[in-house]
């Protein structure tokens, strides 16, 4: 670490800067700004419009800047706002160093920047570098000659070899290669034709990655959230792959053996330089793919995401409050004693959290938002927030094929069209998990298009914003937006909830998710009713508590009868036993 990162990290944890700034006194000898942090990702393109064009910019974020730090958040993740030309959302970058028009400019950057750490809040962008665009300028010279510099940037298949041995494309029902004339080859594309892969074999394009990092750590970014990154490794042998492969996809295309080397490489020439963390997207097979990731010892990540529990609720059969407890469980298990984790219930990649997790009616949207907000700030990990998931912004209905605009989707349903699958049932699950429901725009007010934009938005706003959104909220003490506002209080302000060990109780009830978290001599006891029916929970751990124990309820009131209780329909309270 530098001495400027030392600087940082110290004024971080020891001085007082208003709400965000904090000293969280848990003695713990492995603590870390990043574990203590509560972060919050915003979608920029549908976060706040400052000039009237219907996308969301920089300039619009700054604007909301007090909004952020009234939430108690102290960690933003925002996604790419890179050169591009938006195929995929910005996740096709053409230039890593300059800031999309759309979204503003570079010196639009550098003061949001300085006004989240002015109020104490850590900035972390999206890197994304298993793929670029083919609008890149290394990618522009790759296909002019295979005597280019940039060729071996990117991976290739000479014609000449035949047909390339066939690799999925999580986007396209085509498959990951495509055709180029000029230099008579296939390139690879994990993802749509327009993302072409990087060549992470090559050490002369690791090291564009690594001055790439540098170039936007030096500007005061404190995380890397990889994307993609379990991909960049690839068996540059080719081989083929059983027929069926790809119903096991990250077994066949993740993980691969170099990807180690390139993370120690990563570590080595930049996160050990800076006062920063990095946490990739995927976490492999196994845990023991996790750890190796992500313990302390392999100089490699910090932090692992998770995806089990997402993978849960995909489809319209939902899930089992069993499932859910075991496996946010058993990975808590796994991380015990090293290790640390990112604890997630939505992101841009899947629909709302209240459709998925909770229940949306107008009855239980407030209550079970308010619950799933209480799980994942009291859960270990390093707890990530979407943004609208404060307001318990909902799933939009998007029943036709032509409401989509994003390529996955449209991807998804043309290999569905492929495997002659059902196109009624397809639809009707696309309408409930299509990653279009968590990118609507905003919600601020009841003005026309919710205070977005005073222009026509780039994508539908979701017609509830009347009933739903920030200006409401904030006039409502028991709204969800306030609830959350006070348990990001309590979580900064009881290091239990971030170090303390986790225990579960009651494994096999139904509808209650109940646990502790101890540490020392301090202890607290968790209380979810995931259900829309009062529910008794019975535990030994309620003896002699009673509503004066209570840190946080989404209820007015709690009673503790002989180590008994009557949860109310999506009921959370935080309980401290000792």
């Amino acid at each position: 670490m530098n001495i400027l990162g030392s600087l940082r990290h110290i004024l971080h944890r020891y001085t007082k800067k208003g709400e965000n700034s904090y000293v969280m006194s848990s003695g713990n000898k492995n603590s870390r700004w990043w574990k203590e942090g509560i972060l919050y990702q915003i979608y920029p393109q549908s976060f706040k419009d400052s000039n009237g064009d219907g996308f969301g910019d920089l300039n619009g974020v700054i604007d909301k800047l007090d909004y952020l730090e009234s939430l108690g958040i102290t960690i933003v993740w925002m996604n790419p706002f890179y050169e591009s030309p938006l195929i995929d959302n910005g996740y096709d970058v053409s230039d890593y160093r300059a800031v999309l028009p759309r979204f503003g400019q570079m010196q639009d950057f550098e003061r949001m920047i300085k006004g989240m750490h002015k109020r104490g809040i850590k900035f972390v962008m999206d890197l994304v570098v298993n793929h670029s665009s083919e609008e890149h300028p290394w990618f522009k010279e790759a296909k002019k000659s295979r005597e280019s510099p940039f060729y071996d940037y990117y991976h290739w298949w000479p014609a000449e070899n035949g047909q390339p041995p066939y690799r999925h494309s999580l986007f396209d029902p085509n498959g990951a290669w495509e055709y180029v004339d000029t230099v008579n080859a296939y390139y690879l594309h994990t993802f749509t034709k327009h993302q072409p892969d990087l060549n992470w074999e090559n050490p002369k394009l690791r090291k564009e990655i690594f001055d790439i990092m540098k170039f936007w750590a030096n500007k005061g970014v404190d995380g890397y959230r990889l994307d993609a990154f379990q991909f960049v490794s690839k068996d540059i042998t080719w081989p083929n792959f059983p027929e069926g492969h790809e119903k096991e996809y990250v077994k066949w295309y993740g993980m691969r053996p170099q990807l180690h080397g390139y993370l120690n490489e990563m570590y080595n020439e930049v996160l050990s330089k800076y006062d920063v963390f990095a946490v990739a997207e995927g976490t492999g097979n196994s845990f023991e793919d996790a750890h190796d990731l992500v313990d302390e010892s392999r100089n490699e990540l910090q932090m692992a995401y998770h995806f089990e529990t997402i993978n849960l609720s995909s489809t319209l059969a939902r899930y089992s409050l069993f499932d859910f407890k075991q496996a946010f469980t058993k990975w808590d298990q796994s991380f015990t004693e090293e290790g640390w984790l990112a604890i997630f219930l939505a992101n841009h990649d899947n629909a709302r959290l209240v459709d998925r997790f909770g229940n949306p009616s107008e009855r239980f949207r407030t209550v079970s938002t308010q619950l799933l907000n209480t799980f994942l700030m009291s859960m270990r990990g390093t707890p990530y927030l979407y943004y609208g998931d404060e307001l318990g912004m909902t799933n939009i209905d998007m029943p036709h094929i032509k409401d989509y605009d994003d390529i996955e989707a449209h991807g998804r349903y043309q290999a569905a069209l492929k495997a002659n699958a059902d196109m009624n049932e397809f639809m009707n699950t696309l309408n409930y998990n299509s990653r279009e429901n968590g990118r609507t725009p905003m919600q601020w007010d009841s003005s026309d298009h919710a205070g977005f934009t005073f222009g026509t938005p780039w994508k539908k706003v979701n017609p509830n914003f009347m009933s739903i959104n920030v200006a409401l909220q904030e006039k409502d003490p028991k709204s969800v937006l306030n609830h959350f506002r006070k348990m990001t209080r309590v979580r900064k302000t009881n290091p239990v909830l971030v170090y303390g060990k986790y225990d579960l109780l009651l494994p096999n009830h139904e509808q209650v998710y109940a646990f502790t978290r101890q540490m020392n001599d301090t202890k607290m006891l968790i209380l979810l009713n995931f259900s829309e029916g009062e529910v008794l929970a019975e535990l030994d751990e309620l003896s002699g508590l009673s509503s004066k124990n209570c840190v946080i309820n989404n209820y007015d009131d709690i009673n503790i009868v002989s180590g008994s209780t009557n949860l109310q329909p999506y009921q959370a309270t935080i309980l401290k036993m000792s």
